[in-house]
């Protein structure tokens, strides 16, 4: 007996969308990144400098990643010696509200879960 019913297909994300994703949060440095623009921290030098551990290659890779997929645009000038700024575009604007949101949404599954804990007295 066949039915009318219509079968619901699951919705699959975009590919770019999703290894866009995967690869801005895969990246350690990415949101590290990020977070010194919004700083005010812009030249690649500067980075560097500002963060343990983060070396100019690891750096450049993950500044190529995010200009690759739209977040950062790189500004040169023609000075000597070059100088090199980057900045968000609007889209990379519009990338980091989603990200703030997702880290918001995370300190509430964390408050959550916190006050659902029941009290354990020792």
């Amino acid at each position: 007996m066949k039915t009318n019913e219509k079968k619901i297909s699951r919705r699959i994300a975009p590919v770019q969308a999703t290894r866009m994703v995967e690869t801005i949060f895969g990246c350690k440095w990415s949101l590290t990144v990020f977070t010194l623009l919004t700083g005010g921290v812009n030249r690649p030098g500067e980075m560097v400098r500002s963060v343990d551990g983060l070396s100019t290659k690891v750096l450049n890779e993950c500044l190529r990643k995010n200009m690759d997929f739209g977040i950062l645009a790189k500004n040169s000038f023609a000075e000597i010696p070059p100088r090199v700024e980057y900045e968000f575009t609007p889209f990379g604007r519009k990338f980091l509200k989603v990200v703030g949101d997702i880290e918001q949404l995370q300190q509430d599954i964390g408050d959550a879960a916190n006050m659902s804990a029941p009290d354990v007295e020792a």
